[in-house]
Parts: C-alpha cells; structure tokens; sequence
C-alpha cells in the first residue's frame, strides 16, 4: 500500500483524525486481520472524535472562562456551602439549556459562584452549546465604549446569540439609565431564546433595587427570575479554607522534614560505647 501518497491526501483534506488513526493500524500487526469496512469505520471514528474535539476547544476558547480549567468532575461537595447536589447534578445533563431556563447562583464573597458557573459553562461547551462569560462591570463599560465606537451591533449580537451567557459578579453598584437599557435590550431578546447564568453576592431580594427604575426592574426581574433555577450557598470562603489547608499540608511536610534532620552525629555508635 503507498502509506505517504494517501497521507498526503489525508491531509490535504483536513482529515488529519483519519491521517493519525492510519498510521497507527500501519504499525499494528491486528490490523492484517481487519476487514476493509472495519478500516474505514475506525478511521471515521477517529476523524469524527477529532472534529469533535477541535470544536470544542474552539467553543471553550471563544467562552473566555474566567476558571478555563474547572470542570463538573472536579466539585468539591464536601465543603459545608449549602450546596444542593441533586440539583447541581441535575443542571450538569444541559438539559435546562436546551430548554432556555436560567440559573442564579447567589452567595457570600469566596463561596465558589464564579468556579461553579464556568464548571457548568464548560460542560455546556463538551455537549455543543456556544457558551460567553462576561463580568458585570466589566462588561457595561465595554457596551458604553461600544456605544462610541461602532462595535455596539457585533457585542450585542454576540451577547444575544449564545446559547448559554454568564453574568458574573452581578451588583451591588445600582445600574446606570444607559446599562439598565442595554441590560433589558439584551435580556429582551435572550428570553426564550437562550439561558442566562447569573452569580451574584447580593440576594436576588436585593437585585430590584440594583436596577433602580421600577418598571425596568420589573421588566428585566420578569424574565430572568420566573423560570429560572436558584443555587443559594452560604458557608465560609472556600479561598481561606483552601488556604489553610494548604498551609497546615505545608507545617505537615516541614515538620517531617525536620524530624528527619533531627539526629546525633556525635553519638557512637552502640558497639563503639565505652
């Protein structure tokens, strides 16, 4: 068989899962023993798992995940935060995405709001949804700057187009009149068309009086709150618990160096006493 001529054209066609499946089977003695369409099947499986890897690092990468490398395997659900575990564990299948439903994850400050949302958002990545994470403040002065310079149709169209979008951080500073109308521009044309995750330090009792006007509060409040599920933590900072750990770990590792070092170097030897 002319092992490099079909490389070449494995790879001229983008197909490089199927390049790399081939050139492995070459170098198996088994793969004699395969038939023709077993071949193909395994080169297509390999190409297919490919392509779904690349589109996924290609989603995780446009998300810009404050935590890139949290993942749902990875939740710690042993720290006292309140954290209902039936309901998280729910919300990892990405079913309330595929239905448009919204998430609140409220908490004190270190709890792991933001590490938990882009835990979700992750996942939401791995099973196909188109995923953006933005930080609240952060993201009503680049609208303002938008507003400027031109780029207020592209960011507002991104905004509204993902499949899952993360508000982080939302309050305590009471919105202004211009970002309490981007706000419900943006939530205006998300509602049953996409979810919204929103973590915030403030109790969603409080969010009325961060939008400030009543009728936009009641307006943006309406449809983001009525169909949306609430993770409400509550516990100490998972920051300083891991702190603390990491240094009683550290005092632990210092003190069994220590007492290696501890020795007489002076004393004889038993046999050598007189």
């Amino acid at each position: 068989m002319l092992t490099h001529p079909t490389l070449d054209q494995l790879k001229a066609l983008n197909l490089d899962g199927m390049a790399d499946a081939f050139v492995e089977l070459q170098n198996q003695s088994q793969a004699a023993e395969l038939s023709h369409a077993e071949w193909l099947a395994l080169l297509l499986d390999r190409e297919a798992a490919n392509r779904n890897t690349r589109r996924f690092q290609i989603r995780l990468r446009s998300a810009k995940l404050r935590h890139s490398q949290a993942a749902i395997e990875d939740v710690d659900y042993r720290t006292p935060r309140r954290l209902d575990k039936a309901l998280f564990q729910q919300l990892t299948a990405g079913k309330w995405i595929a239905e448009h439903r919204n998430l609140l994850v409220t908490g004190p400050c270190g709890i792991g709001k933001s590490w938990l949302a882009c835990a979700l958002a992750q996942k939401a990545c791995r099973d196909g949804y188109t995923v953006v994470y933005a930080r609240v403040p952060r993201l009503f002065a680049d609208l303002e700057l938008a507003h400027g310079d031109g780029r207020f149709t592209r960011l507002f169209r991104t905004l509204v187009k993902a499949d899952l979008l993360i508000l982080d951080d939302w309050g305590p500073e009471r919105l202004t009149a211009n970002q309490r109308r981007d706000l419900m521009e943006i939530v205006e044309d998300r509602h049953g068309n996409g979810s919204t995750l929103i973590t915030s330090q403030l109790p969603r009792d409080k969010w009325h009086d961060v939008i400030g006007e009543p009728t936009f509060a009641d307006a943006i409040l309406d449809r983001i709150v009525h169909n949306a599920y609430r993770l409400e933590l509550d516990g100490p900072s998972m920051r300083k618990l891991q702190a603390t750990e990491q240094a009683e770990t550290e005092a632990r590792s210092s003190a069994k160096e220590a007492a290696k070092t501890v020795t007489s170097p002076n004393k004889p030897a038993k046999g050598d006493q007189k």
